[in-house]
């Protein structure tokens, strides 16, 4: 049979398989003769929205800044933050201090940047001042001549009390006297014989020594009993003359101080005049001293300790807990909060051991966290660290959503609290950057509804950028700001123009550049290390291309060892000959580095059938849905191309040989429906030329990613199993500008040794991969043995067998019937 012939398909030609940067574009011999790039590069639609969030002070107006990993993220915010200083609040020192109607539920005072300090040492001296006043006026001639005269008035009450009350007993023959009892003596009715005090509980002695009779004794233990009553009520009158008496003592005391504590608290209120919370509580204390002069007098010593030794201070409720002093901060809080645990963002309230296996806690215990520490400026976080523990994420959530902070206790998962308190809450005013991801910024969107009213800006940052000589010259220097940073090696030009020529290999095109310098720059040290390694004075291009290539040798294990599975034949694939329903595939694996890619072989099987492509990677659970979308387009691509006249009568089955993870991406749809229509048409494909490349319904070529990797990776294993010149690939043409392949590769399609093909149609494709025309269609069908010509034979030809069988099965049944 003879086969038309297809028209000349183009190859690409080396100057089209990868970007060189050109030495000379340069007008420095090395790095040494010009400046390091002072902002950051390429980044200006983030740029502008970090200056919109950064200093517009509105609610909500927080930043979430996405981007990939090394893009110059935290770099950037934090120069950006350091200009802005002058346009800080003002700021303002916090302190906790003692609520005396409430213990538990503290005092927040707010002062003026530094006035914190100076209220605790006013405060403090007042205190101290106090305890030399306070014991001065109780010793004074005028305090100790009134305390004289209450205390005899008080013992002459108790006299004259006892005196009346014993004069009546004395009638009947009573006394009032003392019975002790165990250590303790208390008042008591004592009978009177022979005007000697006898107890009670002696009578019956003094029946058997004859001085009284029973009788008598009868008598006197009645009178007795009739005078008990009137004993307690002379007690309970004795008692509040003695209350009274202490009330007095109290009462001479505080009005001695008051004068005392007054003069020194109203001095200290001058100093607040404008500060009416800051009064309040300095009239507390004040309230407070004259309710607790007994400590400022000497009664309770300063310096007691518990039995099992803890130190007891009676002065602590005068304490000032200062959690936040901004007296020495000069510009805008900028924290950049590395280790934002629940204790180290919002503050703890800490506790004490009691020395009895328990703990309690008070208002001087209370401290402060990073998100006070920026009030007033910025905080800056890396958002995946908010979710390592428990309840930092939902609080702070409800800090930005009420703007204020309550220091409390971190979530306990142990049900067991112990004292705690509830101090005031703090407004706050402070704006939060989040660094991360555009994965979780989609994710919190999506599942935390109030996410987009708290972070209203988002900075994206980029991680690529288009490629021109200016951009080439600014890259230059940013390389210099890291030489100069670190104290590396410098940079000759050619240097330079090979590590541009890695960025564009990064960013995987040839008119870009990649923007996470994070990678680019450990390529530059190490190129710096092997320099001094060899002693050089500058790096050279040959050193940056030993530290990437040693950069892959160290992270190239999995791609050595599935290398080795090709050599020893566990991977079947062919590079030469021609086959007919079998193609080379082109798969990428991704390592942790950077990627590489391998041949994979894919076979296309046909029978009789409805015109269903069955996809073994789904039915077996190893598919992924942009690789079965693929396949359901190749189905649509074939009842467009050839189900127009004639139902499809076959079924298909398409496979990834000897897969054995999860296949996804549609780059092998391209590769399948060329082995496919070499099954039907029943031409064979030539093994030495691989294939990647999408379609779609129409038959058009589409670009696919990874196209670098996978070309290398043919080149490799067609190198390891044996050169025929005639090998090569199929890529979307689309594909060309994103060409950033190895020297080797570009020497060999320079020799005629391995082809580069670009398509834009399923026909292209086809017809390099058989050596036959696709054909076209006209009014009376494809060109005569054209491929498609074969196809559309081969299916006229199974649904004529399918029609038959179908006619010869209906023709059995009715005679089945008949029967």
């Amino acid at each position: 049979m003879t086969y038309p012939k297809p028209k000349r398909h183009s190859k690409l030609k080396p100057e089209q398989l990868r970007w060189k940067c050109d030495p000379d574009i340069f007008e420095f011999a090395s790095t040494s003769d010009i400046e390091p790039i002072e902002g950051i590069l390429g980044q200006e639609r983030a740029l502008k929205a970090l200056r919109l969030g950064v200093e517009l002070r509105s609610p909500g107006y927080n930043i979430y800044i996405a981007g990939l990993s090394g893009s110059g993220k935290a770099t950037t915010i934090k120069k950006m933050l350091e200009t802005i200083g002058s346009t800080c609040p003002e700021l303002y020192d916090y302190a906790y201090v003692n609520n005396f109607q409430d213990p538990d539920r503290p005092i927040l005072l707010t002062f003026h940047k530094g006035q914190a300090k100076v209220f605790k040492r006013n405060l403090s001296s007042a205190i101290d001042v106090l305890k030399q006043k306070i014991p001065q006026a109780l010793e004074s001639e005028n305090y100790i001549e009134k305390k004289k005269r209450i205390i005899s008035e008080f013992n002459e009450k108790q006299q004259e009390l006892m005196s009346e009350f014993d004069k009546e007993l004395r009638k009947e023959g009573l006394t009032l006297g003392q019975v002790k009892v165990g250590e303790v003596a208390r008042p008591d009715i004592v009978p009177l014989i022979d005007d000697q005090p006898v107890p009670v509980f002696q009578l019956e002695q003094k029946i058997k020594e004859g001085k009284i009779t029973e009788e008598q004794a009868k008598e006197i233990i009645d009178k007795y009993n009739e005078h008990q009553e009137e004993l307690q009520l002379m007690f309970k009158k004795g008692l509040k003359i003695s209350q009274e008496f202490q009330k007095k003592l109290e009462d001479l005391e505080i009005n001695a101080a008051r004068d005392v504590v007054k003069a020194v608290m109203d001095n200290l209120k001058e100093n607040y005049k404008q500060q009416p919370k800051v009064q309040q509580f300095i009239n507390n204390v004040e309230k407070n001293i004259l309710e607790n002069v007994q400590i400022f007098k000497g009664a309770k010593p300063q310096g007691e300790t518990t039995s099992e030794g803890y130190l007891i201070d009676y002065f602590r409720d005068y304490d000032v807990n200062i959690i936040l002093d901004n007296s020495n901060t000069n510009e805008c809080p900028i924290i950049i909060e590395t280790s934002p645990t629940f204790t180290n963002l919002f503050g703890a309230v800490e506790r004490v051991s009691d020395g009895k296996g328990g703990f309690y806690t008070d208002f001087t215990n209370i401290k402060s966290g990073s998100i006070l520490r920026a009030n007033g400026g910025y905080l800056v976080l890396n958002v995946m660290h908010l979710f390592e523990e428990p309840g930092v994420w939902k609080t702070l959530k409800r800090v930005l959503t009420y703007h204020k902070l309550e220091i409390q206790d971190p979530p306990n998962l142990i049900q067991f609290t112990s004292t705690t308190i509830k101090p005031e809450p703090v407004e706050l005013d402070v704006k939060v950057i989040l660094i991360g991801s555009q994965y979780v910024y989609s994710f919190l969107t999506e599942y935390e509804y109030d996410f987009k009213k708290m972070f209203k800006i988002k900075a994206d940052f980029d991680y690529e950028m288009k490629r021109n000589d200016k951009v080439l010259f600014e890259y230059a220097r940013v390389i210099k700001k890291l030489i100069k940073d670190e104290n590396l090696k410098e940079f000759d030009k050619y240097a330079m123009a090979k590590l541009l020529e890695i960025a564009a290999l990064f960013a995987g095109e040839q008119n870009k550049l990649t923007l996470r310098f994070s990678k680019l720059a450990d390529i530059a040290r190490e190129a710096s290390f092997w320099a001094a390694d060899d002693g050089a004075n500058v790096v050279t291009a040959a050193h940056v291309e030993r530290a990437y290539q040693s950069a892959k040798e160290r992270h190239g294990m999995l791609e050595s060892k599935i290398t080795e599975m090709y050599e020893d034949q566990t991977f079947l694939i062919d590079v030469s000959g021609e086959r007919i329903g079998q193609i080379n595939g082109l798969a990428v694996y991704s390592a942790d580095f950077y990627s590489f890619g391998r041949p994979t072989r894919i076979t296309a099987t046909v029978s009789l059938g409805s015109g269903n492509i069955i996809n073994v990677e789904r039915e077996a659970g190893m598919s992924g849905r942009h690789y079965n979308k693929g396949v359901l387009i190749i189905s649509g691509y074939f009842k467009e191309t050839f189900g127009q006249e004639l139902p499809l009568a076959f079924n298909a089955n398409l496979v990834f040989e000897q897969s054995y993870g999860t296949v996804d991406g549609d780059s092998a749809s391209c590769a399948e429906i060329f082995a496919l229509l070499s099954t039907l048409s029943g031409l064979p494909i030539k093994q030495y030329i691989a294939v990647t490349g999408s379609l779609n319904q129409k038959g058009d070529v589409q670009p696919i990613g990874g196209v670098n990797e996978k070309i290398e990776g043919f080149f490799d294993i067609c190198k390891l199993k044996g050169w025929n010149k005639k090998q090569g690939v199929i890529i979307p043409i689309q594909n060309i500008k994103d060409l950033m392949l190895r020297e080797d590769i570009i020497d060999a399609v320079r020799k005629n040794e391995f082809h580069i093909y670009p398509i834009s149609r399923v026909e292209d494709g086809i017809e390099i991969l058989t050596g036959v025309a696709a054909g076209k269609k006209t009014a009376k069908g494809y060109d005569k043995n054209s491929v498609f010509y074969l196809v559309d034979e081969k299916l006229r030809e199974m649904y004529a067998k399918a029609r038959a069988m179908k006619v010869e099965d209906n023709s059995n049944q009715k005679k089945k019937k008949k029967k």
